[in-house]
């Protein structure tokens, strides 16, 4: 197998070859199949096995990637040198790094790297094309999200501060801590935004009460209206998408009659 055939397999499958789509599928499940041990505090031997043979595919992706580097990046010999330094080649690495300690006792202190492991997650993105599509939405919406995102950022510390100096320190029904720092009114303003509202920490005044209350409300617009955003711009992406297929379609169609 030349190394061109390598790389038009080690990419992302966009539907014209089979063998790039089954290296995607089984790279996902090595993926998922190698963050499997951190699911546990319990050491299995199982997982010993699991973590070398992970880490086994993981190095040998990252070879032939590194091999095939002037295809991806076309920019010749350069391309060989400058790959360890991309994305997704530091990712690559960074997720490989914490299972050496398997190896030997010197590799000891890459232990405390265990959950640079979690980084493997990051290596599914590559294998999904609606992450992509995704990403292209908050890029498209990214000025809107971000006015949306301020704006609640705003809110958050305005209603902590009011809080945090119109509370008393000690409820007076429990007496026990309101807002113990500033921290403290940060927090119960931003899971109330989110409507999430653990209930570990509750205003004691009936003026702390109804900002509550206000908020509650006020964050279910604030989730609401981004996410409104960004489901109308994925569907617009989804169709532009079908539309470009329909399109080649129709010329792969036309070629094809004319010849």
């Amino acid at each position: 197998m030349t190394r061109k055939q390598i790389y038009e397999v080690i990419e992302i499958d966009e539907g014209t070859n089979v063998w790039s789509h089954i290296y995607d599928v089984c790279m996902f499940i090595i993926i998922i199949l190698s963050v499997v041990p951190l699911m546990f505090w319990e050491h299995h031997r199982y997982f010993f096995y699991i973590e070398v043979f992970t880490t086994t595919v993981f190095i040998i992706d990252y070879i032939l990637r590194w091999i095939t580097a002037d295809f991806r990046l076309g920019e010749g010999k350069h391309s060989f040198v400058s790959y360890p330094y991309s994305f997704w080649a530091i990712i690559d690495l960074l997720s490989i790094l914490p299972s050496f300690h398997i190896l030997g006792e010197s590799f000891k202190i890459l232990r405390t790297l265990r959950m640079l492991k979690t980084l493997r997650l990051l290596k599914a993105l590559r294998y999904s094309d609606q992450i992509f599509i995704f990403f292209d939405v908050l890029k498209k919406e990214r000025k809107v999200l971000s006015s949306v995102l301020f704006f609640a950022m705003t809110y958050i510390f305005v209603t902590a501060l009011v809080m945090f100096n119109f509370e008393p320190r000690v409820n007076p029904f429990t007496g026990e801590e309101t807002f113990r720092s500033f921290l403290d009114a940060l927090y119960w303003s931003t899971v109330t935004l989110t409507t999430v509202g653990y209930g570990d920490l509750t205003p004691a005044t009936d003026l702390g009460r109804v900002i509550s209350m206000f908020s509650s409300l006020f964050g279910i617009g604030v989730i609401a209206l981004p996410s409104g955003i960004i489901t109308a711009s994925y569907l617009d992406e989804l169709h532009k998408i079908e539309r470009m297929k329909e399109k080649d379609k129709s010329k792969k169609t036309a070629h094809n009659n004319n010849q």
